[in-house]
């Protein structure tokens, strides 16, 4: 086995990394995966080439997209990026308040202020929950991140893109 192949069956022995194939998805949710897209997730993960050679990625035109999709699967350019994370919020939004809970999404909060500054700096929340615990609201700010950005790097180690990019969001949100 390659180092890129050992690392992808690493990551397919992670908890519910396999979870998608059980999901009954919910068209009422806009979720719905055609016969293509199974069979590519499906190629992606036994890596199966996707793509018949490498490319030059056309919309960021810097990374190459090779015939496996690793720079598909995580470029913030493509299109498909900010969908995902738009669908996961909105499908958070959604089930909070059919289950009661006032939330609404892409809200300027003021949390992050500098008195010394004298003014106060906006933040969008991806979603704001109202009342959450003791009658505080809270603040969800999602990310998407795939765990095997940085594939064909040296030293490459599986889910660390995903554990710093958790760690930049918890530093961009503690108070000075």
């Amino acid at each position: 086995m390659t180092a890129q192949q050992k690392a992808v069956f690493q990551c397919l022995h992670a908890p519910h990394t396999q979870d998608f194939l059980l999901t009954i998805l919910v068209d009422g949710l806009g979720q719905h995966m055609s016969p293509v897209e199974y069979r590519t997730i499906l190629k992606y993960r036994l890596m199966i080439p996707i793509f018949s050679a490498d490319e030059i990625c056309p919309v960021w035109r810097k990374s190459c997209l090779d015939s496996f999709g690793e720079h598909v699967v995580h470029c913030k350019e493509l299109s498909g990026f900010k969908y995902r994370h738009d669908m996961v919020r909105d499908v958070l939004v959604d089930i909070l308040k059919r289950v009661g809970v006032s939330a609404k999404k892409e809200v300027a909060v003021n949390f992050m202020t500098d008195p010394t500054e004298g003014r106060s700096t906006l933040i969008s929340a991806d979603v704001l929950i109202f009342g959450w615990v003791g009658g505080k609201h809270a603040c969800v700010d999602l990310t998407g991140v795939s765990p095997l950005v940085g594939l064909r790097a040296e030293g490459f180690t599986e889910g660390q893109i995903a554990l710093k990019a958790a760690t930049c969001k918890v530093t961009k949100h503690e108070k000075p």
